[in-house]
């Protein structure tokens, strides 16, 4: 479970992206957030509101939602000037928890995907986010020393069987957090930073065949476990909190070392039985 709160976050408001239900990673950050003492416009896109359950999620803590397509500027444009008119203020802090690939959806192989879905894969999951950081920009809608996250994973370093054209989007998306984060921290000493989440069961990721097998490797090769939606939300309120000022730029491993991790005493167990290959010399 989150730890228990200390209102680190009293008197911010901040605009979540990404809820869909109560499984989504963005979801537990929202819930944290109020907890420390935020107040916070949630947001989605209309389609995504239709198969989910974000507009009463943000009723039940009291919270307004506001639909918008990340991709879009206008919609853009709209949920700033209307968060900002809502909350009272300059935006401190934005979570961008926004991806989709239907390449990965439809199971196409990457070396067989099909293109045009391949540009919405950037699009919705990489490209959003730089136009979410230039439009708060032009607006001017972030507080000086506002904090700004996104979700990324592993797979933007690492190539991993499975997980399709969105290992490329995350790989954009970190060459994102780094430009704007530049730039933006010598305009008004905003950070701009990823975390790389340990892999959790959500709706998305549902539409891996293989996702239950891939938790099981990933918390036996993590000396501390995969970290949960709980441990997420409780790093992004860290990071969205005055005591990581300094912090920009970076990409941050939540996954419980898993990143770090070669092999482990389980792993070889797990081995054990399988039959080597012959040795051909």
């Amino acid at each position: 479970m989150a730890t228990e709160s200390k209102h680190i976050l009293a008197g911010k408001k901040g605009i979540i992206f990404g809820v869909i239900n109560e499984t989504s990673l963005a979801w537990a950050v929202a819930k944290q957030c109020v907890n420390e003492g935020a107040t916070i416009v949630l947001t989605n896109t209309k389609a995504a509101v239709k198969l989910g359950t974000t507009q009463q999620l943000a009723s039940s803590i009291n919270m307004p939602f506001i639909p918008c397509d990340a991709t879009k500027i206008d919609d853009l444009e709209h949920l700033l000037t209307q968060s900002q008119e809502l909350l009272g203020g300059k935006i401190d802090f934005v979570l961008h928890a926004v991806a989709q690939s239907m390449n990965l959806r439809r199971r196409k192989p990457y070396e067989d995907i099909c293109y045009p879905y391949f540009q919405k894969t950037l699009d919705i999951s990489a490209v959003s986010f730089h136009k979410l950081l230039q439009t708060a920009h032009k607006l001017d809608a972030l507080q000086n020393g506002a904090s700004v996250l996104t979700l990324t994973y592993i797979a933007s370093e690492r190539s991993m069987y499975g997980y399709n054209d969105m290992s490329d989007a995350k790989a954009l998306l970190e060459s994102i957090v780094r430009n704007f984060g530049r730039f933006l921290g010598e305009q008004k000493h905003i950070r701009v930073n990823a975390i790389s989440q340990s892999p959790v069961p959500t709706k998305a990721g549902s539409h891996w065949d293989n996702e239950s097998y891939f938790l099981d490797y990933t918390n036996q090769l993590a000396p501390l476990g995969n970290a949960t939606a709980d441990d997420l939300a409780d790093l992004c309120v860290m990071m969205f909190s005055d005591y990581t000022r300094r912090v920009t730029m970076q990409t941050i491993y939540n996954d419980g070392g898993f990143s770090k991790t070669i092999l482990t005493p389980s792993l070889i167990d797990s081995f054990k039985n399988i039959t080597p290959k012959e040795n051909c010399n």
